[in-house]
């Protein structure tokens, strides 16, 4: 398994792993060449490392950009975030790590509760190609979806446009309430972004192969391990088994 795992993965003879850079819980900084640093390129260099393999980073600006290139030969396992539209492309494993996605509201909001969002007349401010952007998409039934091209621009428009909710990933969403006097971040989430290893839908015992190790290494602890790291402890949270 291992040998046709890595002829699957590893065609060229390295590992191309493709990076969201704009998920600032799993890259968390760069090295001085400009190699990202965090749990994801860790995590990329750990399925290297065990097909045996050289690894060489693919950085993407956001997910979107990588989904997108999901049919191109320029990355062999992709590092993002799993939800149904992207699996059209993208077989990816079960989740190595979660980010709970919730709702910020401005001072005086009558917004209690997550299900308020969800009604007629409220405006959401959100990233469209974010992974819990496109879960938003495909469940708000009655709020008006306000879609930007990113997280800044999310937040800029919730606010000069004086939005009712601003959709986000808690971290980032706890940065953002302490710009804002009042502003509150409501409790439980509306999804929690599952992050995954994906890779092209050919590759059916590479594919296998990435399931086997996501799991046994949210089990023996590296998960954990990597996020402890890194410093993302209480902001990412291990997945639970499959």
């Amino acid at each position: 398994m291992l040998d046709q795992a890595r002829a699957e993965l590893a065609p060229t003879g390295v590992l191309r792993a493709g990076i969201n850079m704009s998920n600032f819980l799993l890259v968390t900084g760069s090295t001085p060449d400009g190699d990202p640093i965090g749990v994801s390129p860790d995590l990329a260099r750990a399925v290297a490392d065990r097909l045996g393999v050289r690894l060489v980073l693919v950085p993407f600006k956001n997910p979107g950009a990588l989904a997108d290139a999901a049919e191109d030969d320029v990355w062999d396992i992709g590092n993002i975030g799993a939800v149904a539209e992207r699996a059209k492309t993208i077989t990816f494993t079960d989740a190595y790590a979660e980010i709970e996605a919730t709702y910020l509201v401005p001072q005086g909001s009558a917004l209690q509760h997550i299900d308020d969002v969800d009604r007629n007349g409220v405006r959401v401010a959100l990233y469209e190609r974010s992974a819990y952007g496109l879960w938003l998409k495909d469940n708000i039934r009655h709020a008006q979806l306000v879609m930007t091209d990113g997280l800044d621009a999310s937040f800029n428009l919730f606010v000069e446009q004086k939005l009712d909710a601003l959709a986000g990933l808690r971290p980032r969403l706890i940065d953002d309430v302490v710009k804002l006097p009042g502003a509150r971040i409501l409790d439980g989430k509306f999804t929690a972004v599952q992050q995954a290893i994906g890779t092209k839908p050919d590759r059916v015992a590479g594919a296998a192969f990435l399931q086997a190790f996501v799991e046994e290494a949210k089990t023996n602890g590296f998960i954990a391990e990597l996020i402890e790291r890194h410093d993302v402890t209480g902001r990412l949270t291990v997945a639970p088994p499959a």
